[in-house]
């Protein structure tokens, strides 16, 4: 890789995607964009990164390193949008290229996401992404796995223009371990937050009186779970929206019968989803078990 300060770019300029950008460019890196159909405030956020809006086609002949930050189910669809832009530029592209799938994904989704640029002169990287968007001195990481460990060397050697990049190596690490541990952890992390909001409206549903008693036995009984909730739920609800794919891609890693506890809270973050846009009943009723947890501490 050249020493020179590298090109990069971040499709999609959401929440993360910004965020990230606008870390990389206040490290005098340039980054690049796609704003193809998206809304003022997502132009807005790609306008205060830094980031400079192309067509694929010219996206794909400037930049050494993609990077895709999308909702799971957009994943596959972006990297053939790039493999099939590359194709057409052939020995134009940047030598060496590299594409970098940070989505919440699956193992084999990200294989086969990898396996679209096989046999051509782009390479890949593995990445999940832990923590929340860049925000003073808070990084989330970046854990990488790879086939060729010297393309992992290189997207860790990243780090040095504010990245927080964790590679992942030793025996049997390639393509799916980044994503492996992705979904362990958003399984683990997203998924009790979709039990507590769960069981909160089944208790509700019941009748008030038994959500206040399950309120005071938690703040009795299990008092870190209930500080748990308090923290996880509210900040969920506008993201809800967003984890509903990420829970289908864990079913998936999870396999079998078990990965259908991760189908059933992607129904949950669904029905939150629908009570945003909706009547917003099922939003209350989270908000004030949160408040009256509050309050009653």
């Amino acid at each position: 890789m050249s020493s020179a300060v590298p090109r990069l770019a971040v499709v999609a300029a959401g929440a993360m995607g910004a965020a990230v950008a606008k870390r990389l460019t206040s490290f005098g890196c340039t980054v690049y964009t796609n704003l193809d159909g998206r809304s003022e405030a997502t132009r807005k956020r790609a306008q205060d990164a830094g980031m400079i809006d192309l067509p694929v086609d010219e996206l794909v002949l400037k930049s050494d390193w993609i990077l895709s930050i999308l909702p799971p189910r957009d994943a596959v669809s972006f990297a053939e949008k790039i493999q099939q832009a590359a194709a057409k530029h052939g020995s134009a592209l940047p030598s060496p290229q590299t594409f970098v799938d940070c989505n919440a994904v699956n193992p084999e989704t990200v294989k086969r996401i990898a396996g679209l640029f096989s046999g051509t002169s782009i390479e890949f990287v593995d990445a999940g992404i832990i923590g929340g968007p860049p925000k003073g001195d808070e990084n989330p990481t970046f854990y990488a796995s790879a086939k060729d460990v010297k393309i992992l060397d290189e997207f860790t050697a990243l780090s040095k223009y504010g990245l927080k990049v964790s590679p992942m190596k030793g025996e049997g690490a390639g393509v799916g371990d980044a994503s492996a541990l992705k979904m362990s952890y958003a399984g683990i992390t997203k998924g009790t937050t979709g039990l507590y909001t769960t069981m909160v409206l089944a208790a509700h549903a019941s009748s008030p009186a038994t959500a206040d008693a399950l309120m005071r036995e938690l703040q009795m009984s299990q008092p870190i779970l209930l500080d748990r909730l308090v923290k996880t739920v509210p900040p969920m609800l506008p993201k809800a929206y967003r984890w509903i794919g990420e829970m289908e891609e864990i079913a998936g890693f999870v396999g079998g019968s078990e990965g259908d506890v991760y189908r059933g809270i992607a129904k949950v973050y669904e029905r939150i989803e629908k009570s945003i846009a909706g009547d917003q009943e099922d939003i209350a009723t989270l908000t004030n078990f949160v408040k009256k947890a509050k309050e009653s501490r």
